[in-house]
């Protein structure tokens, strides 16, 4: 059944490792050869993978996530994603988080009590691996994605919701679930990322004590609040140097820093060199890969 699930993902990539499709909320990912580590935000999302491995590391959390497994990432998170095995071929569902509520209003489900979990991995059932194929065969007959794409994502929901990633999804969905005011105080810092902050705004936010949300946040993300907001301001400057003709002192300015020197320390203790050298590497990596 993974073979058939890999065959269903080869014949929809779109030239790219990773695309969006004609179907709501799926994503089909593929790599051939082992890229270098990549450096990424995660969204709410289940990934499938029925080919290869994926280790994904945010913070003090590694997970590694193997062929006929799932991996639940439940707030969005900026992580490294390094493709250990290759061919890879995976699924990608987009949580919906009112579609989520609304089944779970249907089954009666509660929340459990538990804490804030970010990532969660386990393995693929088989009426899971079956239900997902028949999700990416849609891609075959498009006429079909209108009347049953949103049924078979239903089916998909409730058998992981029946699956050891229910509690997290079920604390995903409920409002005021430790999960739910993780995302949000998470949700709060991407938005305010190039700012000064303290953990007692962060902590407002989320309607937790510091004490509590540093607790919670550093389970769900391996990381506190202050050093995920310096997460977030490194990818980012990464982003514009790779991106721009900036100087490491602007870009320093443009993510929050207030001296040009800290930001090359941080950056080059990140990322192993500093932020122009760093920089001209990703571009002749990018460059390289365009013309092979």
């Amino acid at each position: 059944m993974l073979d058939q699930l890999a065959a269903a993902v080869g014949r929809h990539r779109n030239g790219l490792w990773s695309g969006t499709t004609a179907v709501p909320r799926l994503t089909v990912v593929a790599l051939d050869e082992v890229v270098n580590p990549l450096d990424m935000r995660y969204e709410p999302m289940v990934c499938f993978i029925a080919e290869g491995s994926k280790r994904t590391v945010t913070g003090e959390h590694s997970r590694s996530a193997r062929r006929g497994e799932m991996f639940l990432n439940s707030l969005d998170l900026p992580v490294t994603a390094v493709f250990e095995e290759v061919p890879y071929r995976s699924v990608v569902l987009h949580l919906d988080g009112p579609a989520l509520a609304d089944l779970l209003l249907e089954l009666d489900g509660e929340a459990p009590a538990a804490p804030a979990a970010g990532q969660v991995s386990a393995a693929m059932t088989p009426e899971l691996v079956d239900a997902v194929t028949r999700w990416v065969r849609l891609l075959d007959t498009p006429d079909d994605i209108g009347p049953l794409a949103a049924r078979v994502e239903a089916e998909i929901l409730y058998r992981l919701l029946g699956s050891t990633l229910g509690p997290t999804l079920r604390q995903f969905a409920a409002t005021g679930s430790a999960l739910t005011r993780v995302r949000a105080a998470a949700d709060w810092i991407a938005a305010h990322f190039a700012e000064p902050i303290t953990v007692g705004q962060v902590a407002a936010v989320a309607h937790m004590s510091p004490a509590t949300l540093h607790r919670h946040f550093k389970a769900a993300t391996g990381m506190s609040p202050l050093r995920f907001q310096k997460h977030l301001r490194l990818q980012e400057a990464r982003r514009l140097l790779v991106a721009g003709d900036t100087t490491a002192a602007h870009t320093a300015d443009a993510v929050g820093y207030a001296s040009a020197t800290q930001f090359t320390r941080e950056y080059r203790r990140a990322y192993g060199l500093p932020p122009v050298r760093d920089a001209a590497r990703l571009r002749g990596r990018l460059t390289d890969s365009r013309s092979s």
